[in-house]
């Protein structure tokens, strides 16, 4: 009797806990939402300003043209407030470090558009040319991280989860209503077993790339394998109880929705993986591609100004 009323119907609403893990989904949808609506709207300025650059008679050197090139220059600068901000104790006082985040891609993304409509998007002397490339550069890869960034990050601007957080809600699922209590012991033996091997850094790129693939696999085959071992323990138990009999269907869907969410949890922490590698990598050479904008920015400066 114990071993049915443990497992409340996992088809039934699960109350504040199923309500906040949507709040959060839609929460996660609503900010990819705005930003995917940011760079359409970027996209739709960069394609106005490339079909309309023969028309503009807008001059680098002087006017307006001039002065868009500074505007777009100081944006780019004050993309280094969001690294002072983090490095600086009594700077994190001053807003949330998403909003923070959210300044810094905006900043990366309105100020290269800008210094495009400066350009007149059209290329001039060396030193303006290497200016430019750079800015642009240092845009896309700022696009990259941003994604890379979302993967490994509670929501789209959230805290940063670590892989022991990850770990800690496949753990948690088995306190959970829905199943974990009726499983066989060796089967939640092999639950814990892999999410532990989830847990083993890879050494290198390559292997953390292959770690989801290999999950997935294992996970998808282990699926079958578990709720077969799962629904024998259920027989075994039915066989000695009436009550377990009578519920013995509810007690394999429920058991089911179980080990395929376990499972799904695993996989999102080798995914998470991949991502955290890929996003360490694209922190070392995104610094120096700033630093390299920052540099011909200067020199395109000085050479404007003294020849």
């Amino acid at each position: 009797m114990s071993s049915v009323s443990s497992i409340p119907d996992n088809s039934a609403p699960a109350g504040p806990t199923r309500s906040a893990r949507l709040s959060a989904e839609f929460r996660q949808w609503l900010a990819r939402l705005r930003a995917l609506s940011g760079l359409g709207l970027a996209a739709l300025v960069l394609w106005i300003g490339w079909s309309g650059r023969e028309g503009r008679n807008l001059s680098a050197a002087e006017g307006l043209g001039y002065w868009l090139g500074i505007i777009g220059g100081t944006l780019m600068i004050a993309l280094l407030l969001y690294s002072v901000r983090k490095r600086i104790p009594w700077l994190r006082h001053l807003g949330a470090t998403r909003h923070w985040f959210k300044m810094h891609m905006t900043l990366g993304i309105v100020g290269p558009v800008i210094i495009l409509y400066h350009s007149n998007f059209q290329v001039g002397s060396i030193n303006s040319q290497v200016a430019l490339y750079c800015t642009l550069l240092v845009a896309a890869s700022g696009i990259v991280g941003r994604y890379f960034y979302a993967q490994i990050h509670n929501g789209l601007y959230g805290s940063s989860m670590s892989l022991r957080q990850l770990l800690n809600t496949v753990e948690v699922s088995g306190d959970r209503p829905g199943g974990g209590h009726a499983l066989d012991p060796a089967v939640r033996q092999q639950l814990a077993a892999l999410a532990e091997a989830v847990l083993q850094r890879p050494a290198s790129l390559g292997s953390s790339a292959l770690t989801p693939v290999w999950f997935g696999f294992k996970t998808r085959w282990l699926n079958w394998r578990l709720r077969r071992a799962a629904y024998q323990h259920i027989d075994t138990l039915a066989d000695s109880s009436a009550v377990i009999g009578e519920q013995r269907s509810r007690l394999r869907k429920t058991i089911r929705r179980y080990i395929a969410r376990r499972l799904a949890e695993i996989r999102r922490v080798a995914q998470f993986r991949f991502f955290e590698k890929l996003f360490s990598l694209w922190h070392v050479v995104h610094v120096p591609f700033f630093l390299m904008m920052v540099l011909s920015a200067v020199m395109h400066v000085i050479a404007v100004h003294m020849y």
